[in-house]
């Protein structure tokens, strides 16, 4: 005979493992959120520092009167890397290149009318899954402007 509210011999701490696994189950997928999350930001971080490092170059071309011109690759990797401070900017890749296009004369085409493109790269390596602990993703963005002066 069993008394009304607790439970049976055979069932005690059923509910303990129940909940323990559902626990973990949902800490897994709310970690998973977050660490999503965070890869979401860096992109949109990386992506934004490569649209800077650009408009940094085409403001800097060869015909630019400000101190520091034409822009070199070292100047926008060290402008891009700064705009990027929450992530480990020794980490950061920055590659820069200068290409013709209607309009544009001279080597090394940094004249206006030149095409100049950043591209911005990141290892992201996830914090919280612990089934995948060496899981690394590499972000990336490229941003393409027309240098103006």
């Amino acid at each position: 005979m069993t008394v009304r509210g607790r439970a049976r011999n055979g069932e005690r701490g059923g509910t303990l493992a129940e909940f323990a696994i559902v626990l973990t189950a949902s800490l897994m997928l709310m970690f998973g959120v977050i660490d999503f999350g965070r890869a979401a930001y860096t992109y949109h971080l990386l992506s934004n520092a490569a649209r800077m490092g650009t408009r940094y170059a085409i403001v800097r071309g060869s015909s630019c009167t400000l101190t520091g011109c034409p822009a070199s690759a070292t100047d926008i990797q060290t402008y891009v890397r700064g705009l990027a401070g929450e992530l480990n900017t020794s980490s950061i890749t920055v590659d820069t290149t200068w290409t013709t296009s209607t309009g544009c004369s001279g080597a090394p085409y940094q004249g206006p009318g030149c095409k100049v493109a950043v591209s911005v790269s990141y290892p992201f390596h996830f914090m919280v899954v612990p089934l995948m602990p060496a899981f690394t993703m590499n972000i990336a963005s490229t941003s393409t402007m027309i240098i103006s002066q």
